[in-house]
């Protein structure tokens, strides 16, 4: 089996250790004899359709942002509809803010998104930094064949406050235990549509959270070969011990 990986702006949406998940997931597919390919999208760079099993995007500044959405608008389309048929993706931090439908700054300039998540962003006056645990949702988890834990744990640092429309399809990532979540006020933190994932979790999020690494290359391998993925059992004895201590750490 073979999984590409397209890792979206890499030089521009790298904060926060942010490029360590796409290191997480080439190195468990690598245990399990699984070939994966790591490809970098940057400016300019096409987007063919049915090309890529796994995409992810990381955070970045606010200037760096601001160059890739002018880009990513290239690539709205095919972004949607890889998202539409089921192509997993993870969007963590400003790349989750630009796959909402827009990003409002404190100066009331309206950034489009590519609305994959049915939702919105708006710039705050307030930095929600530190430490995050939150609690799966149930239909996240039901995704899972094996969840060691309900939780994932992680570091975020934004400004944005980001609303999910609570009547779409589009839903919560999960519950925030600790920390402040999409925007300090409703609890919830990150969304899902379909088997796209956005979060604000730095840290970087899978080398601490293996049962959402696993997840995405199941979806990954799924999608692509249309069956049942079983994937080989891994000694994550260190991954586990570090994900428990975070959980210490934060709650």
């Amino acid at each position: 089996m073979e999984i590409k990986i397209a890792h979206l702006y890499p030089r521009l949406l790298n904060i926060y250790g942010d490029r360590g998940n796409v290191i997480c997931l080439k190195q468990r597919c690598q245990w399990r004899q699984i070939k994966v390919k790591v490809i970098n999208i940057s400016i300019g760079d096409a987007i063919k359709p049915k090309l890529y099993d796994l995409f992810f995007g990381g955070g970045g500044q606010d200037k760096q942002q601001l160059i890739v959405n002018k880009d990513l608008q290239t690539k709205k389309s095919v972004l949607k509809h890889e998202a539409d048929r089921g192509v997993p993706m993870l969007a963590v931090c400003g790349t989750y803010q630009l796959f909402t439908h827009f990003f409002k700054t404190n100066t009331g300039k309206k950034i489009p998104g590519i609305s994959i998540f049915d939702g919105f962003t708006v710039a705050s006056n307030v930095r929600k930094m530190g430490n995050i645990v939150i609690k799966l949702k149930p239909q996240v988890l039901a995704k899972i064949d094996q969840a060691n834990s309900t939780k994932l744990v992680g570091f975020e640092n934004h400004w944005g406050n980001t609303y999910i429309k609570p009547s779409s399809k589009t839903k919560p990532l999960g519950t925030v235990l600790k920390g402040h979540g999409n925007n300090g006020q409703d609890k919830t933190e990150g969304a899902v549509y379909k088997n796209v994932f956005g979060c604000y979790l730095h840290g970087s999020l899978l080398p601490k959270n293996p049962h959402l690494a696993d997840l995405l290359i199941k979806l990954a391998l799924e999608e692509k070969y249309n069956k049942k993925i079983n994937l080989k059992p891994l000694n994550d004895q260190l991954e586990w011990q570090a994900h428990k201590k975070a959980l210490k750490l934060k709650t």
